[in-house]
């Protein structure tokens, strides 16, 4: 029903036409996406000015804000499911896109090919790298036709919660670059017609030769497993927050949950690219070997694997109630807690990285003794008051036993705070 409203809100025509909201086409998916956003944004903004309440609770602050909250959560709901929609739409379409990018770098090597062959001439390892590329672009081709619905050729580097992973994605491209010089090189091993150039095209996978690129492809390749080892341990420990994404996006690798730029992150993927750069122009220079991969370069490389690894174990922390008060409005008399007064938790971790939508504001309960108690969202021009990552303001609702009770924080992503003690009166 709340969905039906938020499409109805949104003007969106019927299914496949201009204003489609239905998940089976991306550009309608998108479009009501967009719509449903936008007409909640009006709708949060017109209660922040004090518009749009029903007389019946317009007289009673705490009702207006009960009523409010609850109308914001059933349009946010509705909101999300749209996002769900798109994401799912968005994910459907990406594998033509991405076979689109991995037969146009295959265009572009025989480009690249053709004008450096002039003058110098057509030769077999030219003709090997052509080859190595077309079984490359082959495989990928294959492997996102079987996984079209989860992104194509990009299914194995998103992660569990709908990013993009940075490990996963540098480690691919180590893993896709080798895999191409070793073709490369059974395919001029498997052309070749004298014994001296099988033994040359053999020796160029002595490890003599290739320890640097082994080494770093190692270490990457641990690393992308390391890390999900360590994301999966630190959210069941409940030491780090994760709240999934609507869809990946390539941002994803720059930066954090929340969306802000992150340095482990572009530090790991910026000196990767410049190595792989680097190896890439040494295989197409000497490409009867594995690329030598200089040792000051390799080095350069693990350290920011380590920087970034180093990253993850410091990322995260598991929110926390530092006190809990008495919310008082201006005029009102000092006093204890009691039953139906609003309490102020302070603390910090409130709100996981990425869960800054209103759906996912909305998720978060505070348990007071044995009562579960909604966080009640209060809007402002262009956001939320209530909650903050480190503020919440609940009612003690009657339910609640006078004497001591335990006040604990259960946040969007499912961890619970510290239990803090507090004194209710009747």
């Amino acid at each position: 029903m709340a969905v039906q409203e938020a499409r109805e809100d949104t003007g969106a025509d019927g299914p496949h036409e201009g204003g489609c909201t239905c998940g089976d086409c991306p550009h309608g998916a998108r479009e009501g996406h967009r719509r449903a956003v936008a007409a909640f944004l009006r709708r949060r903004d017109e209660f922040a000015a004090g518009q749009g309440l029903p007389a019946a609770v317009a007289h009673s602050a705490s009702a207006s804000r009960q009523w409010i909250s609850e109308e914001l959560t059933q349009r946010a709901e509705a909101v999300a499911e749209c996002g769900r929609a798109e994401g799912e739409a968005w994910l459907a379409g990406l594998w033509p896109r991405t076979m689109a990018v991995v037969w146009g770098a295959v265009v572009v090597l025989l480009l690249g090919e053709a004008l450096t062959a002039i003058g110098a001439g057509w030769t077999a390892a030219r003709t090997a790298a052509l080859i190595a590329a077309l079984v490359v672009a082959g495989a990928l081709t294959a492997a996102g036709r079987l996984h079209r619905a989860r992104g194509g050729a990009l299914a194995p580097v998103i992660g569990e919660d709908n990013r993009m992973s940075t490990s996963r994605t540098v480690a691919a491209g180590w893993v896709l670059f080798v895999g191409y010089a070793v073709l490369l090189l059974a395919t001029r091993l498997a052309a070749a017609s004298s014994h001296a150039e099988r033994d040359a095209l053999i020796s160029g996978l002595d490890l003599a030769r290739g320890t640097g690129v082994v080494t770093v492809l190692a270490v990457v390749c641990g690393i992308a497993v390391l890390v999900r080892r360590v994301v999966g341990l630190r959210i069941l420990a409940q030491r780090l927050q994760k709240v999934a994404a609507h869809r990946p996006r390539a941002a994803d690798l720059l930066t954090d949950d929340s969306g802000r730029g992150d340095f482990t992150d572009i530090q790991y993927v910026a000196v990767s690219a410049v190595a792989l750069v680097f190896a890439a122009v040494r295989l197409a220079r000497c490409p009867g070997q594995l690329p030598d991969l200089p040792w000051g370069l390799g080095v350069i490389v693990l350290i920011s694997a380590a920087t970034y690894l180093a990253g993850k174990y410091a990322e995260g922390g598991r929110p926390v109630v530092l006190s809990v008060v008495r919310a008082r409005e201006p005029g009102d008399l000092d006093g204890p807690i009691r039953t139906g007064d609003d309490i102020e938790i302070r603390g910090a971790g409130f709100v996981p990285p990425g869960a800054r939508t209103a759906d996912r504001l909305a998720r978060m309960v505070v348990r007071i003794g044995t009562v579960d108690v909604h966080v009640p969202l209060v809007p402002v021009t262009g956001g939320f008051r209530n909650p903050t990552d480190t503020v919440l303001t609940v009612p003690v609702p009657a339910e609640v036993e006078p004497g001591a009770v335990e006040v604990q924080v259960v946040t969007a992503a499912g961890v619970a705070t510290n239990r803090y003690t507090v004194q209710v009166t009747e």
